[in-house]
């Protein structure tokens, strides 16, 4: 059974995280007005902090957003390709060769079955590329059964496989620019401070700066990190972008439904 996908009000998980933060950081601005703590002043250079932070977040965000297209495609690529090879695997039944073609198509089983777990991290890398590679003994079973290209077109689509296998490996344990990251969290922080202690006559516009710019700086922070990781399923404090998985799951439902009519043909002394 593949692990299920989070589901939820998914469109809100982010704006309910932040929101937390920026209360801490309205009272914190009352406590410092209270007692008063505002010593700063606006003035242009701290406009300027804030158009650097805007600036940096725009720069990682349009870094993150190419992989994130690129994963986006991935999962329905590998329920096509997988759906490519069930439709090899049903033609050679068709055609006669149950035993072999029933032994090929519950392998694919295992496959999709391998990539959802992996997807979810409860299985290694290693393994699915090991199941991918147990395809070899299915198509010497069925070379004396077709003609050579229909073996190539398998192995082609085999390696198609591997190699979607690895990009995600790749996005998913590779992180879009650490040192870009630790700098927009420290002009973050400085800057949240910053406003706390910073006079803006009346009071209630601070409040409102205040918490309008906090608010935007850290949601697009926090909206970043979780697109870094589009396949972050696994991750208990992932919060909504993580591309679907349905391509996959709708394939593997089909693929049972196929495997238990040719279980029952095979009772029935059909195939």
């Amino acid at each position: 059974m593949q692990p299920e996908s989070r589901t939820g009000p998914v469109k809100w998980t982010l704006s309910l995280k932040v929101i937390p933060l920026v209360s801490l950081i309205v009272i914190l601005k009352f406590l410092a007005h209270n007692f008063r703590l505002e010593f700063l002043t606006l003035s242009p250079l701290f406009t300027a902090i804030i158009s650097a932070n805007i600036f940096l977040v725009g720069f990682l965000i349009t870094g993150v957003l190419s992989d994130y297209k690129e994963s986006e495609k991935l999962p329905g690529d590998l329920a096509c390709g997988l759906e490519t090879m069930l439709d090899d695997g049903l033609m050679l039944l068709r055609n006669g060769s149950g035993t072999v073609a029933s032994a090929y198509i519950a392998h694919i089983k295992n496959v999709s079955s391998s990539i959802l777990l992996w997807l979810h991290k409860e299985e290694r890398t290693s393994g699915v590329m090991r199941a991918l590679s147990d395809f070899n003994t299915h198509y010497l079973a069925m070379s004396g059964l077709v003609q050579p290209n229909f073996i190539v077109r398998l192995k082609q689509e085999q390696h198609q496989l591997r190699r979607m296998i690895t990009r995600i490996h790749t996005i998913r344990e590779t992180s879009f620019g650490q040192a870009g990251y630790a700098i927009v969290e420290i002009i973050t922080v400085i800057l949240c401070l910053g406003m706390v202690f910073v006079r803006i006559d009346p009071f209630y516009e601070s409040v409102f700066f205040v918490s309008f710019v906090s608010f935007i700086i850290i949601y697009m922070l926090l909206l970043i990190k979780d697109l870094d990781n589009p396949f972050g399923y696994y991750e208990a404090d992932a919060l909504s972008e993580e591309v679907s998985l349905k391509p996959l799951a709708d394939f593997h439902g089909r693929l049972e439904t196929i495997l238990a009519e040719i279980n029952c043909g095979r009772e029935e002394g059909k195939i």
